[in-house]
């Protein structure tokens, strides 16, 4: 009877619960034991734009949560759980609709399978330095159930790691490794060339093949700094379309020399033919065309000129993370019913941003572009992670919705009191001649 049961699909069931059981008791005893790190539900079925689901453990006012930051195609969204709360929605989760779950504690990673009938695989290994779920990890795997092979598969990305613009800044070493120190700035550069790629999508630019007689793609990057992404977009957008590569011009803009100097020296021994970078800032350089438009970083008022260059020129995708908001901040006077809230100082600056990039967005919808603003990339990567990203409407905005939207803004400024916001003001003004 034993042996029946034992070749029975019963049994590979019983098996299958098994090995969950073991999953969900790891990841409670990391909990417990303090040596839980992240956990991430991958391999979603349908579940629309899903991508997937990182989970890592924050305390909020002293309590312990879970924080699940949803992953979509072009947003991110944010929610905090208590343990408790969370554990079940982890083992809620697992099959229905995730397929793959990873489990990382300070020891090892645990990673459990789950086939489209129903059966898991439980597969252990050593964590390895700075790889990222779904990275190789070296070391010997412990698999149960079958479906793990001698290594983890390594993570596809957009990007690959031996683009040789990556080792002339320093992203990885003589012999093709990801350096240790940069492996936060190689995960934001991976993330910002998804955001672009679908972005891209929306905006149906540079699909398939390119036409012999193609004009090139016309990309300004505002603040380029070193130019990670500067050179990251224009390889992307050169080797995208498979083949020869769509054409492509990349403008870097950079106030720094040293820098501009440094960016257009590793450019030039790459090879990466089409890519420039210039002096100068966002208030001086005014390009008639632009069909990809970035500004990382711009400083307060800065992201309004840069988002104002990007309408007045055409982009069909404009990327802006904005910081240092401070010209809303001193505007705004406080409605009764918000002042016990925004009377701490903390809470005060991130209303201002809220309203700041809410304002933005509004006014890029009123012209024309579908907008969104999200989460580019976690806190723990950078405190500087908001993405607001406008893609051009391919039919135009009925009167009507530019009405609605026009309303929303008026009614957000008298609600604070806000007598001027920089891009509404830059969006005022004529039109310089062709």
């Amino acid at each position: 009877m034993d042996d029946a049961l034992l070749s029975s699909p019963d049994a590979d069931a019983l098996a299958s619960l098994a090995r969950r059981a073991r999953f969900l008791e790891a990841l409670a005893q990391g909990l417990a034991g303090g040596t839980f790190r992240r956990l991430v539900l991958a391999k979603p079925r349908g579940a629309g734009d899903l991508l997937r689901v990182s989970v890592r453990r924050v305390d909020l006012r002293g309590v312990p949560h879970l924080q699940f930051l949803a992953q979509h195609r072009t947003r991110e969204l944010t929610e905090n759980l208590s343990l408790a709360e969370g554990q079940a929605r982890i083992d809620a989760q697992l099959g229905a609709p995730f397929q793959h779950a990873h489990l990382f504690t300070a020891a090892e990673e645990l990673q459990l399978l789950i086939s489209k009938r129903g059966r898991m695989a439980l597969r252990r290994s050593r964590i390895a330095g700075v790889d990222e779920p779904g990275d190789s990890a070296p070391g010997a795997d412990a698999a149960e159930g079958g479906a793990a092979t001698g290594h983890a598969r390594r993570k596809q990305r957009l990007l690959p790691l031996d683009a040789p613009f990556l080792h002339a800044l320093g992203v990885v070493d003589a012999g093709g490794g990801l350096v240790p120190a940069m492996a936060r700035k190689w995960k934001q550069i991976n993330k910002f060339v998804e955001v672009l790629d679908h972005a891209l999508d929306e905006a149906g630019l540079a699909q398939g093949e390119p036409a012999a007689d193609a004009l090139p793609l016309q990309v300004v990057d505002f603040g380029a700094g070193k130019g990670y992404l500067t050179f990251a977009t224009h390889y992307h957008l050169a080797h995208r379309g498979g083949g020869r590569g769509w054409p492509v011009h990349t403008l870097g803009v950079e106030l720094r020399p040293e820098l501009v100097r440094l960016c257009n020296e590793a450019a030039a021994a790459c090879g990466m033919a089409g890519l420039h970078f210039e002096c100068g800032d966002v208030s001086r350089v005014t390009p008639a065309h632009v069909d990809v438009m970035i500004a990382l970083h711009a400083c307060d008022t800065a992201t309004d000129h840069a988002l104002h260059a990007g309408i007045r020129a055409g982009a069909a995708v404009i990327l802006s993370s904005p910081c240092c908001h401070k010209q809303i901040r001193p505007q705004m006077s406080l409605p009764p019913v918000l002042r016990p809230l925004l009377r701490h100082g903390i809470h005060l600056g991130q209303e201002a941003e809220m309203v700041t990039d809410s304002l933005r967005a509004l006014l890029l919808e009123s012209h024309g572009y579908d907008a969104q603003v999200f989460e580019f990339v976690a806190l723990e990567h950078t405190s500087k992670n908001k993405m607001i990203l406008a893609v051009r409407r391919r039919q135009p905005l009925p009167a009507a919705r530019q009405r609605a939207l026009q309303a929303q803004i008026a009614e957000i400024k008298a609600f604070y009191g806000i007598r001027e916001h920089a891009l509404e003001t830059l969006l005022a003004e004529p039109a310089p001649a062709a």
